[in-house]
């Protein structure tokens, strides 16, 4: 513990951002780390070290928070990222976008502001890299034993990394013409440049890892006959079938799920090929349906467009601003939550039922039918029910809907029905020690557990590549997450 009164002394403080009216003129991250400077050691020195530090169960990936936040307050950058690294394949992802239930963990927070843990991580892999720290994970010695992933999300890319490290030659295969998956196109770059993957990427490649693009298993490649190439196929390829809103005038123009305007604005950021009919909020009045992190990135990316205005609406009610009964200290607190992109420009909404899309003479949505609806007390055992409040119904411009309801399950046809994969009743792979019912054949992430975070997903790669060199080898020397827990404590 590098300063015993740090906590007293000091508040919690982040990096400033850029204006709004300069940030939203391109696609660019806007916080200004690098100017934060000798701070960072300061907002390090806060930590208390705690003897049964929470922030470690809180973290779905088990970092050492503790141990590199003194490393930090120290200045000692290597110490540091040896130890970020040796839990987080991707600090350069989660120190962006997690939600960091490791703060909300944080014993601080039982009265204080929480440690500023994510911004923390971000600035010992950013130092890392500028100092050459950071170093590909070759292996001393090959196996001989050969492992497919097919999805190159952050559960797969962090499976890859494990058993490449474990001596095992690992191939990733990614049906778009980039690897990353999630990251790449589903997360807007002003939260998460694509220079920042292929920087990671560009370390995986030197260490080994094979990376292949272009490659649709089970539409453009066989699966059946990729499995007998391999020792091992790990399927990692994301929750992708999004939830629709069955409402007349769905099959109007200009009514999109959210993936699909996330995704392509990614590619037009990057000067890629778009792959599908231009979809722009320029001068729109924008929709957004579903109060999420992607509703939020659609209202980022709709402002960056320089949509006439932008409503989203949420049928959940309004969550409390701070914690209540049933949200105690240290669980994850389900309530509101208002981003960088709400301080853009947004006008929102809770407890609002969407009825149907108007469309004009041309077939374009102009308008959305919605109603304010009350939730009444769940019953015993039962879902909670609503009623639409009499007289409230009415109509909002819309000239754009972006669907952002979540996700339901991975896609059941292409390598899933090939490989004749079994599902749970939530149309999830379903697995034991993440084998699925072929034998050889593993799943982690999304496509087994259904959408999460981030962070959780390199949590199930990690643990699945354990899983994958135990039945290759009889063994694992992998860490896992609770034997990283045991030697910190």
């Amino acid at each position: 513990m590098g300063k015993p009164t740090g906590f007293l002394e000091l508040g919690r403080e982040l990096p400033g951002k850029l204006p709004v009216s300069e940030r939203l003129k391109n696609n660019k991250e806007f916080v200004q780390n690098e100017e934060f400077g000798t701070k960072i050691s300061d907002q390090a020195s806060r930590c208390m070290d705690c003897g049964v530090p929470f922030c470690h169960n809180g973290c779905p990936i088990g970092n050492l928070i503790p141990d590199f936040n003194d490393a930090v307050y120290r200045e000692s950058w290597l110490e540091a990222w040896n130890i970020l690294s040796s839990t987080n394949n991707f600090p350069e992802f989660t120190g962006r976008v997690c939600p960091a239930p490791c703060e909300t963990s944080c014993v601080l927070g039982i009265n204080q502001d929480p440690i500023t843990i994510c911004n923390i991580e971000k600035t010992i892999v950013e130092k890392a890299y500028k100092n050459r720290h950071v170093k590909p994970k070759i292996p001393e010695t090959r196996t001989g034993k050969t492992v497919a992933i097919i999805g190159s999300g952050p559960a797969g890319l962090a499976a890859a990394e494990q058993l490449n490290s474990a001596g095992h030659s690992v191939t990733v295969y990614e049906r778009d013409e980039k690897v990353g998956g999630l990251l790449r196109f589903g997360i807007p770059d002003f939260k998460l440049g694509m220079d920042i993957i292929d920087r990671k990427i560009a370390v995986m490649e030197a260490a080994g890892i094979k990376m292949v693009t272009n490659a649709n298993i089970g539409v453009d490649i066989d699966a059946k006959k990729l499995r007998k190439q391999f020792d091992v196929v790990l399927l990692t390829g994301g929750s992708t079938v999004p939830r629709d809103l069955p409402i007349p005038g769905r099959e109007l123009k200009g009514v999109h799920f959210a993936m699909e305007f996330l995704a392509q604005n990614n590619r037009r950021a990057n000067n890629m090929d778009l792959k599908t009919e231009e979809i722009h909020a320029k001068d729109d009045h924008v929709v957004v349906i579903g109060g999420g992190d992607t509703g939020s990135d659609c209202v980022g990316t709709s402002n960056r467009h320089g949509a006439a205005s932008i409503t989203q609406v949420e049928i959940m009610p309004i969550p409390p601003e701070h914690r209540t009964a049933n949200m105690p200290w240290p669980t994850y607190p389900m309530i509101l939550k208002t981003t960088t992109s709400h301080e853009e420009g947004v006008d929102r909404h809770w407890s609002i039922l969407t009825k149907e899309f108007i469309g004009d003479e041309n077939g374009h949505v102009k308008e959305l039918v919605i109603a304010d609806i009350e939730w009444l007390p769940a019953k015993p055992g039962q879902r909670p029910e609503f009623k639409e409040i009499e007289g409230s119904e009415r109509s909002i411009p819309c000239t754009k809907a972006f669907l952002a309801m979540g996700f339901l399950h991975p896609e059941p046809t292409g390598v899933l029905a090939q490989l004749d994969i079994a599902l749970d009743d939530r149309g999830n792979v379903d697995t034991t020690d993440f084998q699925t019912n072929q034998n050889g054949v593993f799943a982690a992430g999304d496509m087994r557990t259904g959408q999460s975070l981030v962070v959780r997903c390199i949590n199930e790669g990690r643990e699945a590549s354990r899983a994958i060199d135990s039945y290759l080898t009889g063994a694992t020397n992998l860490e896992s997450i609770n034997s990283s827990l045991m030697l910190s404590n």
